[in-house]
């Protein structure tokens, strides 16, 4: 519509003759503008095209509001190419610098932060994106949001009912059909990927067809689903074509742990009743009758 009429009418702009041609603060603007008019039609490859010039023209000494336009558009930029993770990154950054200008855009900034997480690929990290933001106080105030979070933090399941409320914070886009997933939609695949990431704590082993009834896909689905995260090293563990089995690694170190700890506690306890019996002896002495 009227965006895209005003984003083509100044970017046919040229800006490497003339009046403004040795003017790199006014060309910064320029192109900037020129690339949040064009994520306002969604057309994020020609905003990438824009603000790859403005890239060329950041400084030390640049104007402050006009930086911040160029982080808000890159970071939206690679919500739209879904390198959700990346965007995550920019956007947190994003909410920081701006909580001493706007106190709404950086809630706004840290809830898009918090949602391009939850769609990011399941791994080591994306976790440790949900530990920085467990741990900012301002996370808590976003609702469901902030519920989720904290269960992918945990690697708790994701429960149906849960997954829904996520869907009024989520833009067309994160909501569109991955290709590469299935035909699932991008909240979809990322919550599969990570309910089978909390899975492989919780498990020694499980069949394809159990590992699908956990996850509502097909087996078959459930099976690539695993073999690409485990190659892609976003989880540990091995598959057995011959018994139709998935074999994590996580929950024999977590029960490895768990053990080590039984075994440190018990070690203290045995320790505490030694010390308690050479400083009372009377204790053990048995009462004779």
């Amino acid at each position: 519509g009227q965006w895209r009429l005003c984003a083509q009418a100044l970017g046919g702009i040229p800006l490497d003759s003339g009046p403004k041609a040795s003017n790199e603060a006014y060309k910064l603007s320029h192109y900037v503008r020129v690339a949040q008019l064009w994520l306002e039609e969604e057309e994020a490859a020609q905003a990438e095209k824009a603000i790859s010039k403005a890239s060329q023209l950041l400084g030390p000494g640049c104007d402050p509001l006009t930086a911040l336009k160029y982080k808000a558009c890159f970071a939206r930029i690679q919500d739209y190419k879904r390198k959700f993770f990346e965007a995550a990154v920019r956007y947190y950054e994003l909410s920081q610098l701006l909580s001493a200008e706007s106190e709404s855009e950086a809630v706004m900034a840290l809830q898009s932060a918090t949602v391009c997480t939850i769609l990011s690929p399941a791994g080591p990290k994306r976790s440790r994106m949900l530990a920085t933001l467990s741990k900012d106080d301002r996370t808590k105030k976003l609702g469901p949001l902030y519920t989720v979070t904290e269960k992918m933090h945990m690697d708790r399941i994701l429960r149906p009912s849960e997954v829904e409320q996520l869907k009024q914070f989520l833009k067309p886009h994160h909501q569109a059909t991955d290709v590469e997933a299935d035909g699932q939609t991008v909240l979809s695949r990322a919550v599969i990927q990570h309910n089978l990431l909390a899975a492989s704590n919780l498990y020694y082993n499980i069949t394809f067809d159990e590992l699908g009834a956990l996850l509502g896909i097909p087996a078959q689905a459930a099976e690539r689903v695993a073999a690409r995260m485990i190659t892609e090293e976003r989880m540990k563990g091995s598959i057995d074509q011959i018994e139709s089995l998935i074999i994590f690694q996580n929950a024999n170190e977590v029960l490895s742990q768990w053990d080590t700890q039984i075994v440190h506690a018990c070690s203290q306890v045995a320790a505490i009743c030694d010390e308690i019996i050479r400083l009372h002896p009377q204790y053990t002495m048995a009462e004779n009758p």
